[in-house]
């Protein structure tokens, strides 16, 4: 978070409010954490700019595989956006087109800044190109989960991030 901290602890001028969008579901650990260790710095460098935390969900998978149609649900007025410095807090950036459409969708509402923070960006050859502003790590192109990342809804609860086997794959598929 010390990149993050340093982008909005003091360079953004007139920045008194940042909202931070968390993409739900995967994003909501990383977010709390994230969340917090800037609301520890803003408090110990005596910051004067408080956040906001709105939730999205933008859904484009099915088992493994991408559907590459993206659906948004959450936040129905976009237009609360409107003027305001924008942090996105992800999960996981896997093509980047799910995040190239999320922006797309919030430049219609005028925003001062908008800005992606992802725990992971993974290292693939189906990526788009997109590269968020904040990367925690990078990953292989496996599929990866725990740490609020899921599997058809299994392992989020996971404290950690692991790679799923074939095995763990064909038992938890949808339709098994």
């Amino acid at each position: 978070s010390s990149g993050i901290n340093a982008e909005y602890g003091g360079s953004l001028e007139n920045c008194k409010q940042l909202v931070i969008l968390c993409v739900l579901k995967g994003g909501y650990k990383f977010c709390s954490e994230l969340v917090d260790s800037m609301e520890r710095h803003i408090c110990s460098c005596e910051i004067n700019m408080s956040i906001k935390v709105e939730f999205i969900r933008l859904k484009s998978y099915h088992n493994t595989e991408s559907t590459g149609d993206v659906e948004v649900i959450g936040l129905s007025d976009l237009s609360v956006l409107t003027g305001k410095h924008i942090l996105i807090v992800e999960d996981i950036i896997d093509t980047g087109k799910t995040m190239t459409y999320a922006l797309k969708l919030l430049e219609k509402f005028k925003p001062a800044k908008v800005q992606c923070a992802s725990l992971l960006l993974k290292r693939t050859p189906k990526s788009c190109g997109y590269i968020p502003e904040f990367i925690g790590f990078s990953c292989p192109d496996s599929f990866v989960l725990g740490y609020g990342l899921d599997y058809n809804e299994y392992f989020r609860d996971l404290p950690h991030i692991a790679v799923i086997n074939e095995a763990g794959i064909k038992h938890f598929e949808e339709g098994a």
